[in-house]
């Protein structure tokens, strides 16, 4: 497996495809496995560079379980240190959920490596604070009830609940208490964006409204609504999402 060094924390990568860099971040509590189970991979490597990554705390990377080793912009850090491996200056960006938050701190922290950035499923603000108690109170009675949350979200495949089931609730605990603690820290990174920005999430998505308010304070983006898809489904639905994402990263220069 190949791995970057990010401050001592070792960080799980894979490469697919030939063509320009393309960087895939996951969601809370998944891996890379699921670009690939999802049906991201095999379409989007056809024309561009994949670099997935397992971020600090899920799949094959490190798990620490110190609150203070998961702040936004480490997690930012983590993506710069695997380009950096792989010797790539500039890269697109597409990250779904926690993923796509993550290219928020990118906006904020590196916005000249990412000159295109894709975020699904994600806004730059804070959940509401008994949204993220219930996340928190599910991580820390267990990897089975925190798969509730994600059942409630629609029918998971079998691979999918195994993800889940195999992550280390410490270390996910630790990075939510983060997560909460630093809940406005993006905030103000919307209308300071300069790159090329796609944000597309479903209408059912619990994060609806606060992506729609998002997409009015960026100067360079293009929204896309996908009707009656929850968070879940708008991002497990690739067959709805890749025509959206290959035709705008179709319009770039890059």
């Amino acid at each position: 497996m190949p791995y970057a060094n990010n401050h001592g924390i070792r960080l799980h990568y894979q490469v697919e495809g030939e063509g320009p860099p393309l960087v895939l971040q996951h969601g809370f509590s998944d891996s890379l496995e699921s670009w690939y189970e999802m049906g991201y991979v095999t379409p989007l490597k056809q024309d561009y560079r994949l670099i997935l990554i397992d971020a600090r705390g899920h799949g094959a990377s490190d798990k620490p379980h110190d609150p203070a080793a998961y702040t936004i912009q480490q997690q930012a850090a983590a993506v710069v240190a695997v380009l950096d491996a792989l010797a790539i200056p500039t890269a697109h960006f597409f990250g779904y959920s926690m993923g796509g938050r993550i290219g928020f701190a990118l906006a904020k922290y590196v916005p000249t490596r990412f000159p295109t950035l894709i975020m699904s499923g994600a806004s730059p603000y804070g959940a509401p604070r008994d949204i993220q108690d219930q996340f928190l109170r599910r991580l820390q009675q267990g990897a089975a009830a925190f798969l509730g949350i994600w059942e409630q979200e629609g029918k998971i495949s079998p691979a999918l609940k195994a993800r889940i089931l195999a992550n280390d609730m410490d270390a996910l605990s630790a990075l939510w208490t983060t997560r909460m603690e630093e809940s406005t820290s993006l905030e103000d990174v919307p209308p300071t964006m300069t790159q090329s920005c796609l944000l597309i999430t479903g209408t059912q998505d619990w994060s609806y409204k606060d992506i729609e308010e998002c997409s009015k304070h960026i100067p360079q983006v293009t929204f896309v609504p996908l009707p009656d898809l929850n968070h879940l489904e708008g991002f497990c639905r690739s067959d709805l999402v890749l025509p959206h994402i290959t035709q705008f990263l179709a319009t770039l220069p890059y």
